[in-house]
């Protein structure tokens, strides 16, 4: 979803950005680099001192970097977004981090590129992997999955009601030949579910065998995880997701991480009471009627917000 590209946008740019809370010399994270849009804007708030280290796990993405960033300022490393603390801490960056971006799910590119296989609505081969270097593709997982699990992997990651239906209808359709093109997969999923006016028949099968495949929900739960050493006193962390599983992850990490917390035993303080809480709520935001109106992929959009604490002691 990217500024960089003359047809991409990259969604809730500027209310993202905002709610960084940038300054001049600080140190961003784009945990989710795509095409750059939102990297560039960090870039552009920041004075010589300042830096933005970028993580993708798309290949495709770090060679788009390498080719059309060009700014000391900019580290753009290959990876999940889960190795965050890792490579941080041996940059001894961990605790010094000023905020840091996610904005989850797939991007446009890799929705436009057939070949890549998460789009519904173009033929191509039936992959789903964020990280083409690793893994099993969908097609690889579909004909080695059983009817269960593949219904099961449907209701939990897309909330689909027909499930049972559809892995029932992909299980005879291979007992003829295999499924390995998105068509083949949207059809099968078509002749099961019933179309409504705004949205593909397979919109959430297709959604669930993609979060399935890339294990999205667990890294995103690590990576949420990670933030609290990652960030520095008063750092922000901005997370734009677009449906209600990822949403729910978001919402619960942060409530859990604001509410006060009982200390560990051993920590050098007098009162047993007292107590810590990690992240400030700064609030939740949806794509403006505007933004929608333009880009149609920003409808689903949901951005919220959150500012590390400095190490808040309070007698409960």
């Amino acid at each position: 979803m990217s500024i960089t590209s003359n047809h991409h946008q990259s969604v809730m740019l500027d209310e993202s950005i905002e709610g960084l809370n940038i300054k001049n010399g600080g140190i961003y994270i784009d945990a989710t680099f795509g095409r750059g849009g939102h990297t560039q804007a960090i870039l552009d708030k920041l004075d010589a001192s300042g830096s933005v280290i970028a993580f993708d796990q798309d290949i495709h993405a770090v060679e788009f970097a390498q080719e059309n960033f060009n700014d000391d300022r900019l580290l753009v490393i290959h990876s999940a977004f889960t190795h965050m603390g890792k490579i941080l801490n041996e940059h001894n960056l961990s605790g010094k981090i000023d905020g840091i971006l996610m904005d989850l799910g797939v991007s446009s590119p890799q929705l436009d590129n057939a070949d890549r296989g998460f789009s519904f609505n173009a033929q191509g081969p039936l992959d789903m992997r964020m990280d083409q270097t690793s893994g099993i593709s969908a097609a690889q997982w579909l004909a080695q999955a059983d009817e269960a699990e593949i219904a099961d992997v449907i209701y939990k990651f897309g909330e689909e009601k027909r499930s049972r239906h559809i892995a029932s209808a992909i299980k005879r359709y291979q007992q003829e030949q295999a499924i390995t093109t998105t068509l083949q997969l949207a059809n099968i999923i078509a002749g099961v579910v019933r179309s409504h006016k705004n949205k593909h028949p397979a919109t959430r099968s297709f959604q669930a065998i993609r979060i399935f495949i890339n294990q999205e929900l667990g890294q995103l739960t690590e990576a949420l995880n990670q933030t609290i050493d990652l960030l520095a006193p008063e750092g922000r962390l901005s997370v734009i997701s677009f449906h209600s599983i990822e949403d729910r992850i978001v919402k619960q990490f942060i409530h859990n991480n604001s509410k006060q917390k009982q200390l560990p035993k051993g920590l050098p303080v007098m009162d047993s009471g007292i107590q810590q809480t990690l992240f400030k709520k700064m609030g939740k935001q949806f794509a403006s009627k505007d933004e929608v109106r333009v880009n149609k992929r920003s409808r689903s959009a949901l951005l919220r917000i959150a500012q590390r604490t400095t190490l808040v002691l309070e007698k409960c």
